[in-house]
Parts: structure tokens; sequence; C-alpha cells
């Protein structure tokens, strides 16, 4: 315990040098470290956070960049959050290159045969040393396994998840700091965005998830021709070692350059596959990036890396198609109706009426415009929610993210190319599949257990509650709030009353001392009652706000 400590200590002085290095020198003073590194000097001109340039999403990439695996999926991760990071950040992360010098193959062939629990050459006929990719979680080998079959081998690199939550535990006690220290950054939630990157990595190092993630996925799609998935081989697969089919064909970017192929075919097909995991299945890649999805013989789609995947249930489903037939149909009262019914607004929080405004302005950039011209208006929605500090799941994200990496790769490929088009049918199909009886007969059937517990519950309520009633055991307690003021004016205007009432009494009478040819005490009585209806009047007009 105490080397790791010292070792994670070591580990943090090095990123506060880091940070030091790119001219973050404000910020580590804000959060208290300064003295985790005496010897070094600021080598920063800034004297607060607020003068931070337009060079600062650069020089966050290059922290990331030179403080290595983590921290690169890191930025990775947060360039698919615009909607946390803003999109000029999101756009320099994207450019953080996860390639890696790979490791020797003495090393990998270590790790197949420990995990696989079999010398190498006994399971594959033969094992290219050479990797096909090397990143820096993983590298991947290409190999031919005894019965014949060609196929792609990922093998985690030793150590790995050992460093990665060494530095996830940095990261943590970082954000801690920065949002005890930095009021400034306290909207971001930066504890909350270094929690969700924990679970997403995690899933990511553990290649039994990517692996039930794969077969998901093919049982979706398993009657679909137009989209194939690569095989997964189930004997050869472990925590830390993923054996799968060898795909052999052209990553989609570079189909416009090869013969054999319809590009326009290509885009309106990966587009229909795309929404149909998003609208059919729930169940989408979150990383359609051009060098994850390949184009095989006959046009046929196939993605590959499912380490990273968005899930949506059928609420949440049906709910996003509504909203994005309102945001086709250029319907803002709609669009804010359903994003508050999907809890995404706030109206204690969210100003709907700007955000009105601004929904209408966005709106009349696409209206009257041809379909075709209708394209990052998913980004523009993201952006303007950003700006409001809507609550946005993290799935509606990636979702956004995954819609625009299929329109710009659709029109890369067909400039006639319109995702709208594509998507319209098949959110239509899901609205009319909401509508239909057969729907309501299958939410009892989902819900007939649920339903059945509160009918067997209904009868000892109502015993104990009339039981209770006969006892005289029920009380009923009611609060209202600014009812002693309520009750002390209402005070006042009885004494008034009766002061009133008095002192007229008194006047018609002739006893007692004389004030102005008057009995002294009613117009004592006519004076107190003159303050005290001033002052009623004055306390009525103040409740008012008169």
């Amino acid at each position: 315990m105490v080397k790791e400590d010292r070792n994670n200590l070591k580990r943090l002085q090095e990123i506060i040098k880091v940070l030091s290095k790119y001219e973050f020198g404000y910020l580590i003073e804000k959060i208290k470290l300064k003295h985790k590194i005496p010897l070094v000097s600021p080598s920063y001109d800034y004297e607060s956070l607020e003068e931070l340039d337009e060079t600062t999403p650069e020089r966050l990439r290059l922290v990331l960049q030179e403080l290595g695996p983590t921290f690169i999926k890191l930025g990775q991760t947060l360039s698919t959050r615009p909607d946390l990071v803003g999109r000029k950040i999101a756009n320099e992360f994207a450019k953080l290159q996860d390639d890696n010098p790979p490791i020797e193959f003495d090393i990998i062939r270590s790790v197949v045969e420990q995990e696989l629990g079999s010398p190498i050459d006994k399971i594959f006929s033969s094992f290219d040393a050479e990797p096909l990719g090397s990143a820096s979680i993983g590298q991947v080998h290409s190999a031919v396994l005894n019965s014949g079959e060609n196929v792609a081998v990922k093998i985690q690199k030793p150590g790995v998840e050992k460093f990665i939550k060494s530095d996830i535990a940095i990261m943590q006690f970082l954000a801690k700091r920065i949002d005890n220290y930095v009021p400034q950054f306290k909207i971001y939630n930066v504890p909350g965005i270094v929690e969700e990157f924990k679970r997403s990595i995690l899933k990511e190092i553990d290649y039994e998830n990517e692996a039930m993630n794969l077969k998901r996925f093919s049982y979706n799609f398993k009657n679909d021709e137009t989209v194939h998935v690569p095989k997964l081989y189930n004997k050869y697969s472990t925590l830390k070692v993923i054996t799968m089919e060898l795909v052999s064909g052209k990553k989609i970017s570079d189909i416009t350059l090869a013969e054999g192929f319809d590009p326009k075919l290509v885009a309106e097909r990966g587009a229909v596959s795309y929404f149909k995991q998003v609208i059919d299945y729930g169940f989408f890649h979150a990383d359609p990036h051009p060098s994850n999805i390949y184009i095989l013989d006959d046009n046929v789609i196939c993605y590959i890396d499912f380490g990273m995947m968005g899930v949506l249930d059928e609420e949440f489903k049906q709910n996003l198609a509504e909203l994005i037939i309102y945001f086709i149909d250029n319907n803002v009262n709609g669009m804010i109706n359903q994003l508050k019914y999907m809890d995404m607004i706030d109206e204690h929080y969210v100003d709907t009426k700007s955000l009105k405004y601004d929904l209408t302005d966005m709106m009349y950039k696409y209206y009257g415009t041809e379909l075709n011209e209708v394209h990052g208006g998913m980004n523009d929605l993201i952006n303007l929610m950003r700006k409001y500090h809507v609550t946005m799941p993290r799935e509606f994200v990636l979702l956004a993210r995954g819609i625009g990496m299929v329109e710009e790769t659709g029109e890369k490929l067909d400039p006639t190319f319109n995702a709208v088009l594509v998507c319209k049918p098949i959110i239509k199909q899901v609205i009319r599949k909401k509508l239909t009886p057969l729907n309501f007969v299958d939410y009892v059937k989902k819900n007939i257990i649920e339903m059945e517990h509160v009918l067997k519950s209904v009868p000892l309520t109502i015993t104990k509650t009339l039981y209770k009633l006969e006892e005289g055991e029920i009380r009923i307690k009611i609060e209202h709030e600014g009812l002693e003021r309520i009750t002390n004016k209402l005070s006042v205007a009885l004494i008034l009353s009766a002061l009133l009432i008095g002192s007229s009494m008194i006047m018609t009478t002739d006893n007692g001392v004389l004030m102005i040819k008057f009995p002294y005490l009613g117009v004592l009585g006519f004076v107190i009652s003159a303050i005290l209806a001033i002052f009623l009047v004055i306390s009525i007009f103040r409740d008012r706000g008169i």
C-alpha cells in the first residue's frame, strides 16, 4: 500500500508538471497543489481562469496527449460530450490519437497462452507477429485457427488495468479539488464527468463485456442481409483476449475510390442500419466513425469494435422518436413540451420563454429549405440545450454524435444524401406502434405482476384504514403558509370593529367628560380606531406588493 501511494504521488507530480508546462499553473494554485512542485516555477501568463484564450482547447489536448493512455481515453470520451465541454473543446479532443508503438510479440504470446490456457500453436495454425493495429489498451493480430478460420485476436496489454485504475484515482482526487476550490467549474460537475468516464473505461477493458455486446448486436441483425456482424469465437475469448472473425472489406471512407461499390446505396444502408439500432432495438453503436465501419461485397455494412454501446429503454425510444418528429416538423412548442415530459427541462432553472425564442430562431434556419440541405440540426440542438443547461442523458448525447457521424459520412458518399428522409419513415413507424391498442396490451403484459401485487394489497390497505378511522387514530394535518399573519390581521379587524361600535354608542350619550361637546372616551376610541385602520391598510398593501 505504501509503495502504491508513493507511485500515485509521483504520478500526481508528473500530471501537475505537465499542466504547468502548458500554462495551466493558475489552476494548480487555485486547487492548492502548487506545493507539490516547489522547484517548478510558473510558466503561464494568466491571472484568472476568465482570461484563458482561444489556444486553451489545443493546450488541453496537448496535456492529455502527453499524459498518456488514460487521459487520451478521457479526452476521446469528452469529444463525444459537447454538451459538457463545448463544441470547440470537443472538436479539438476528437483529434487525440490512440496509436501506440506495439509491444513485443513474446509478451503478446505470453498473455494469449496464459488467458487461453494452451500453447499458441495448439490453437492457431498461424499467428502474425506484426499487429494489425496497436492502441493504448490493446493490440490486434491476425491469425488462423487450426480449424482454418481467419480471425482477428485483440489482446489487452499487460499492466493496463492497474495503470488505468491508478490514473482514475488521481483524476477523482483532482476533480474533487476542482469542484471545491474553483466555483466557475461547478456547472460542469467535474466529479460526475470523471465518474462517468470511470464506468465507461472499466467496461472497455472488460473484453467479456465487448463479447456480450457483439452477441446482442448479432442477434438484432440476424435476419438483415444488408448488415454483417463478425462472428465471435467464444471458446477463445476471455476477460483480456477476444477472438472474432477477420473482416475482409474496405473502410467506408475508402469505397469512393474503389471499384465494385455503390456509394449511394452504402450511404442509405448505413443510415437505415443506424436508425434501426436506435429506434427498433434501443442498442446502438456509440462510436460509428469511418474506421469502425467496413463495407463487404454486395455493399454489405459491417460494424466493428463493440466496446462502447448506447442503450435506450422502450419509453425513452418512443419519447425520442416524438422529439425528432417535432424537430423535423418545426414544432417548437411540441419540442419544449416533449423535453419537459422527458424530465430534461426543469422550469425552476431553465428560462423556457428564452429557450422557445432561440429554438424558433434555429428552426427558421431550416424552414423552407430543401430536405437535403437540412444537416447539422442535431448538433445545433445540443449546443442550444447546453446554453440553457438542459439536463441531457449520456445516451442522448452519444446518439446525437452518432447521428452526426452517420450524416457526415453519408454526405461524403452521396452529395444528395438526406438523413431526414431515411429516418422519418422509421420514426413514424414507432409512433404508429405506440398509438395502437396492441401497445396497451403489451404494457399490461409487461406490468401484470406489479398490477397483481397492487390489487392484492388494496383490500388490506382499505381494512387498515377503516380500522384506524373507527378507533379515531387518523389525524389530518393541515399546513397553511402565512396563516399566522392572516389571523393577526383578522384580530386587528375585530378590535377595530368593536372600537368603532363602542365609540359610536358612547358618542350618543351626554355622560362623562366632554371634549369639543363630545364624550372624551368616544373621541379617544375613534382616534385609536383610525390608527388601527391605517396600520391594517398599510399591512395589506405591503403583502400585495402595492
